[in-house]
């Protein structure tokens, strides 16, 4: 039902989520981040608890195999569940349970991890983690945009692919990207789109302009 991608920035230690799906809204539930914290995708028969109790569990230091063992153990629907989370030095874990629809898995890798359910085929894993890995260069966003294109030119989400999300979070307690497309016919071209919009002087300026914390 939903592709995603968790990442951190080695050099910046940015944490990132991008994911799309053949449904409405994806970004409302399935991604959350936090700064130096770490990141979670929650998906298949979603349960956004996995990402507010998985982050407030990473924050107190808890590693992030040791988070998804005690999100899904405490879960009694942890079957249809799919969750991959990263934690501040960048350890992966992740979940995927029994009763997920074919074609369901994940790659976990330090710094980075996806997972999808619904898919058109296991290829869409391998497309995510090679684009994102071959745009090592680019900024954490364009790297997860990269990871979510590949994954639709794969075939994404078996149903289509109707929504889509990237979030980011650099050194502040407020996103430093959060890019949603609700619905559309291509979300993917959309993001792409918005990225031009949020990318130039008027909108950037503001954001650089806004009130920060002492890091």
């Amino acid at each position: 039902m939903t592709f995603s991608i968790v990442a951190r920035d080695a050099e910046t230690g940015a944490f990132g989520v991008a994911t799309a799906t053949g449904g409405p809204v994806v970004g409302s539930l399935v991604p959350h981040a936090a700064a130096g914290v770490g990141a979670i995708a929650t998906q298949g028969y979603t349960n956004p608890l996995y990402g507010i109790d998985g982050l407030a569990a990473l924050a107190g230091g808890t590693e992030a195999e040791a988070v998804i063992a005690a999100l899904t153990g405490a879960d009694t629907g942890r079957d249809r569940r799919q969750v991959i989370a990263i934690d501040r030095n960048g350890n992966t874990a992740g979940w995927s349970g029994g009763a997920l629809t074919p074609h369901s898995g994940m790659r976990l890798e330090q710094g980075v991890a996806v997972a999808g359910n619904l898919l058109a085929d296991l290829s869409v894993l391998d497309a995510m983690l090679g684009a994102y890995q071959a745009a090592g260069e680019a900024p954490l966003e364009r790297r997860l945009f990269a990871a979510l294109e590949a994954g639709a030119g794969k075939g994404g989400d078996a149903r289509g692919v109707r929504s889509g999300a990237i979030l980011t979070y650099l050194d502040q307690p407020y996103p430093h990207y959060d890019m949603r497309i609700d619905f559309a016919p291509d979300p993917i071209a959309a993001l792409r789109d918005l990225f031009v919009e949020v990318d130039r002087p008027d909108y950037s300026g503001f954001y650089k302009g806004l009130p920060r914390r002492p890091v």
